[in-house]
């Protein structure tokens, strides 16, 4: 695999679970990314500090998706490390849920999954346009991909209308609604953000819950990575407002 290749990242969600593995992932690329910004809410946290230690690529950054003066503030971060060479990569990776069914879901667990699984990537994208801009123009005349500009939204099959998945397994509504709408935004940046070079994807990493006993998973956290790493290397104009899983299947909306 040749790997990824963008030449900056930054990824949301790396207190732990699925944004953890993904920054280890990307480190141990072919041709890791000059400047990788691992996003989270606790930047003091023991294990993205343990990850990044020894890498003088990666930084650390304060971000709470929920709070435009955060993202604000991550935004101006990043555009001192980059400067005019833009964000190539953003990867909106942070996720929350709340266990419920039909009968048992509530209004404030819609609106607490809804603000942070769909209204957080659309004010992360909408922050970072500037910098995924600017990263797109850099690169001249070369095809759409992630090494150029790029935003991937990180859903779920169960955010997938005619599929529907698990539904005896799990209901979990607040959940599904938010990666459904989810999707929609990314067919949305697609559409507005496509004609300045941005490709913008949505990718299903899999169910990577740890098992509750050895080899019942359905997917390992390194199967989902190494799995998302490879499809974002793939991906190019064609894939433009697309949805993906992280066998690099395209997925029904």
């Amino acid at each position: 695999m040749e790997g990824l290749g963008a030449g900056s990242v930054l990824l949301t969600g790396c207190d732990g679970g699925l944004g953890l593995a993904l920054l280890k992932g990307l480190l141990e690329q072919p041709s890791p990314p000059r400047h990788l910004f691992a996003a989270c809410r606790d930047p003091q946290g023991k294990a993205v500090n343990e990850v990044a230690l020894g890498f003088p690529n990666v930084l650390v950054l304060p971000l709470d998706v929920t709070d435009p003066n955060s993202i604000k503030a991550a935004v101006g971060k990043v555009q001192e490390k980059v400067g005019s060479a833009g964000l190539n990569l953003l990867i909106n990776n942070t996720s929350t849920t709340r266990r419920s069914t039909l009968a048992t879901e509530t209004a404030e667990n819609m609106s607490l999954v809804y603000t942070t699984n769909t209204i957080g990537p659309l004010q992360t994208s909408q922050a970072f346009l500037p910098l995924l801009k600017e990263a797109a123009e850099a690169e001249g005349q070369r095809e759409m991909s992630c090494s150029r500009a790029a935003i991937i939204n990180i859903s779920s099959i169960l955010g997938s209308i005619e599929v529907a998945e698990a539904w005896e397994e799990r209901q979990d509504i607040s959940y599904r609604c938010s990666k459904a709408a989810l999707n929609m935004l990314t067919k949305c940046l697609a559409l507005e953000y496509g004609s300045s070079g941005i490709l913008c994807v949505s990718v299903d990493p899999g169910c990577v819950t740890p098992p509750l006993e050895q080899g019942m998973g359905p997917v390992t956290v390194e199967q989902s990575v190494q799995g998302v790493l490879r499809l974002l290397s793939q991906l190019s104009a064609t894939s433009n407002g697309t949805f993906w899983d992280w066998r690099g299947q395209r997925l029904p909306w």
